[in-house]
């Protein structure tokens, strides 16, 4: 048996988009299999690698839409997806909580990394790298950024969600 995780995109931030994980356990369970769990609040559902990933994360959103009235991108990875990402980001000297992976639905368009490139602040770095979009927020942190949600989207040409290095080594590890 293979695990895989599921990323939901900005739930139970800022008391927006609530979806309580105990309940979405129960929901997804039919869909997903017994063998279901979650991480943290922020929505990463670990589970079964689903033999056809892309209609799961279509049904897993619609579930989401219907249960807690909430749209959320669902984006599928892999453990080996995982820890390949985790063991090859680009910025080794970043501070764990600073770095963060922004991991895509699908590829990003072209010239993304450049049109970002000019929205940074002092301190930031990114880096494209295959279906992940590796932020460096340096010492300023996520609060002073100018790459908003609509400006990653716009950039970037898909949706994505985040999690910092901590999280994605966390999330490694249970999907081991």
């Amino acid at each position: 048996m293979t695990r895989s995780v599921l990323l939901l995109r900005a739930v139970n931030v800022g008391g927006r988009a609530k979806v309580p994980m105990a309940r979405l356990r129960e929901v997804l369970t039919p869909e997903l299999g017994d063998d279901v769990s979650t991480y943290i609040a922020s929505g990463n559902v670990i589970c079964e690698t689903p033999s056809a990933a892309e209609a799961v994360c279509a049904r897993v959103r619609a579930i989401i839409g219907e249960e807690f009235d909430v749209d959320t991108p669902v984006i599928h990875r892999t453990h080996r997806e995982l820890a390949a990402a985790a063991s090859t980001h680009p910025f080794p000297d970043a501070s764990e909580k600073m770095l963060h992976a922004m991991f895509l639905e699908g590829d990003a368009s072209d010239g993304a990394e450049a049109a970002l490139t000019e929205r940074l602040v002092p301190g930031e770095r990114i880096a494209l790298v295959g279906r992940e979009l590796w932020i460096d927020y340096g010492e300023g942190g996520v609060q002073n950024t100018r790459l908003t949600k609509a400006v990653l989207d716009r950039g970037l040409g898909v949706a994505g969600t985040a999690r910092n290095l901590r999280t994605v080594r966390t999330l490694v590890e249970l999907t081991a």
